[in-house]
């Protein structure tokens, strides 16, 4: 069983207690159809060394795998984007981030090994770890920064057409905002693509399918198949 705490000097100092095995299990119960669905995305703020992480991820990865066992390729995909709509930011304490991403990374690779055997790869095995490196941070809830003093930023990731793997960046400050974006003054003369620039200068893009307005990404990049996207350029 998972310990609560590491040391009593770390809980006088950070206040560090982790949530134990069975309420971490009884709270994700709270929000089960959610933890049952492969591509939705969970943010734990202060996610220790992963005790709900783990959790989601393997609820997740049961999913996949009732889903998609007969099709090797098609439980790759899923079992990755499974393991991408998960993100922790920790605070301040570095060791625990990579013990965080390990622990992720064998759940995953235990779980993917088992299924595909030798059609299993490394080359896939290290756009894992390249995931878990973007989605596990360590940073500042109060600063929104990291500890090397760079902004917070979370990278998105989605899949566009068969194999291939989108990401857009986004700032945790963007990320959230909960303000509705300023109205734009409208001369009589404004069309929709006026105010869409005009948004944009605001940091916000326009969504289509819910017809509202979603932070704007700072970074976007070109889509690669996903096993690749360790080797994407970030200049």
């Amino acid at each position: 069983m998972p310990r609560q705490i590491k040391s009593k000097e770390r809980v006088a100092e950070h206040g560090e207690v982790l949530t134990s095995e069975g309420e971490v299990k009884a709270m994700l119960d709270l929000v089960k159809s959610e933890t049952d669905r492969i591509e939705s995305r969970f943010l734990e703020p202060a996610c220790g060394d992963g005790n709900f992480l783990a959790e989601i991820l393997r609820r997740k990865l049961a999913r996949v795998k009732r889903q998609y066992k007969r099709n090797n390729s098609e439980y790759t995909k899923n079992a990755f984007l499974a393991l991408t709509s998960i993100y922790g930011k920790i605070d301040i304490q570095e060791d625990n981030v990579k013990e965080c991403r390990e622990r992720l990374f064998q759940i995953w690779d235990e779980a993917y090994t088992k299924q595909c055997k030798k059609e299993s790869s490394d080359e896939i095995r290290s756009a894992a770890r390249y995931i878990l490196q973007k989605n596990i941070l360590c940073g500042d809830a109060l600063t929104l920064m990291q500890n090397d003093n760079t902004p917070i930023i979370f990278s998105q990731w989605d899949f566009t057409v068969g194999y291939r793997m989108r990401r857009r960046d986004f700032t945790l400050d963007a990320l959230m905002r909960d303000e509705e974006p300023e109205k734009v003054e409208d001369t009589g003369q404004m069309n929709f693509m006026d105010m869409l620039t005009e948004k944009k200068k605001q940091g916000w893009d326009y969504d289509a399918e819910t017809h509202g307005w979603t932070p704007a990404p700072i970074r976007e990049f070109s889509s690669v198949d996903y096993w690749e996207v360790q080797y994407v350029t970030e200049s």
